[in-house]
């Protein structure tokens, strides 16, 4: 069984490792696909994405890959013959995101299915874009993003 994992990871944050480590022991292969035109601005280029990823995974899991895509997320899984999309589920307003969007990608392909996490306890309240703030302002946001997340924001916002 195939899955992808697509989404913006500007910056990657530890509910998104978290939900890799969890999905790759549900998929016989994951790929992590960073999109290249998310409708928000980004701070970190596709391939610096692509890298900081990378480096937060540290080779330790064999089955997960990580690209860069662009396009539709269920095409794109298509392309992968992957038959799984893998999504986080934080608390409330996630779901009504993410249940419009399944059923919207169900329409487009339906031999893809969606396949929700529960994000852990302690990640429910991490979003990207409050790390972006924080870290902008000065704010620590060790514990929330991997380490070497932590050094390229510093040196974004420096």
């Amino acid at each position: 069984m195939k899955g992808i994992y697509p989404g913006s990871f500007d910056p990657m944050h530890n509910g998104h490792l978290d939900l890799i480590k969890r999905a790759s022991k549900l998929f016989d292969h994951l790929t992590v696909a960073v999109y290249t035109e998310p409708e928000k601005d980004v701070l970190f280029t596709a391939e610096e994405r692509v890298e900081l990823i990378e480096i937060a995974l540290d080779g330790k899991i064999s089955n997960v890959d990580v690209v860069i895509f662009s396009g539709l997320a269920v095409e794109f899984a298509k392309k992968l013959k992957a038959e799984f999309i893998l999504r986080g589920l934080r608390a409330g307003f996630d779901f009504e995101l993410e249940f419009e969007m399944a059923l919207m990608w169900k329409k487009l392909q339906k031999d893809i299915d969606v396949v929700c996490l529960m994000s852990s306890l302690e990640y429910q309240f991490i979003y990207a874009s409050r790390i972006k703030e924080v870290a902008r302002l000065g704010g620590d946001i060790t514990g929330l993003v991997p380490n070497n997340v932590v050094d390229a924001l510093n040196l974004k916002f420096k």
